[in-house]
């Protein structure tokens, strides 16, 4: 599926990173000598997205002057100056300001570097998977054994067919979730005005078994916590080649 359209959520205040995030926007705080926000913007100009809506709330005029010195993709933005609206209320808001149809969502702060050289990218990847016919959302999944900086906690189950269901205990294959999903704009048509968690949504698809996902390649990287971002700094110094 060609999808042209992005929503990136990048609002939310960073406090687990605490100082750094006290004077910038948590996707701005570098990685391997860029920002955060560097790799989720390179991966989906390479994947072909042309429009990307961006949310902004904490120090805004920082995202947005960030935003103004990059000319590869044409950007929208969704401003939360006056009320924080959590992840779902977020998107909700900014799928407003784009083409109804197929749209690519992404956290503004996780990434993941590693992608095997000659093979199609994880974004690329998931929108030739998603099947809007028998998936309300397909997600970039991340192993267990490929994640750096995460604090341990498992999100789903990623059966053979590729169908997610929560993580229990006893379940095998158990994935994180990577920060990167497909779906059709209007699965949130029916979504409240205020602030949301996303995971209502995630629970939706579950619940009507249309929850689907791809294992992403690569090393997933997660920075919610000085600790994380040590972690991730000492990972991408260990590479062959530049993150």
């Amino acid at each position: 599926m060609t999808i042209e359209n992005a929503m990136v959520l990048a609002a939310g205040l960073g406090t687990r990173l605490r100082p750094i995030t006290e004077r910038m926007p948590k996707p701005l705080v570098q990685v391997g000598g860029r920002p955060m926000m560097d790799y989720v913007l390179d991966a989906l100009a390479e994947a072909g997205i042309k429009r990307v809506c961006v949310n902004v709330h904490h120090h805004a005029d920082q995202m947005e002057d960030y935003l103004s010195r990059r000319h590869d993709l044409d950007f929208v933005i969704s401003d939360e100056r006056a009320m924080l609206m959590n992840s779902g209320g977020g998107l909700a808001k900014g799928l407003k300001l784009l083409p109804s149809g197929p749209v690519l969502v992404m956290n503004a702060d996780l990434f993941w570097v590693g992608e095997p050289v000659g093979e199609a990218s994880n974004l690329t990847r998931l929108m030739e998977f998603f099947d809007p016919s028998r998936m309300d959302m397909a997600m970039l999944c991340a192993a267990m054994d490929c994640v750096i900086g995460h604090d341990g906690k498992k999100d789903f189950h990623l059966a053979e067919n590729g169908r997610l269901t929560r993580y229990r205990d006893d379940d095998t294959n158990p994935v994180v979730y990577a920060g990167a999903f497909a779906m059709q704009s209007d699965f949130l048509s029916d979504a409240p005005d205020g602030a949301f968690n996303l995971n209502i949504y995630f629970d939706r698809a579950i619940a009507k078994a249309r929850l689907y996902g791809i294992p992403l390649h690569g090393d997933w990287i997660t920075v919610g916590s000085p600790q994380g971002l040590a972690e991730a700094e000492a990972f991408l110094a260990t590479r062959a080649c530049p993150a």
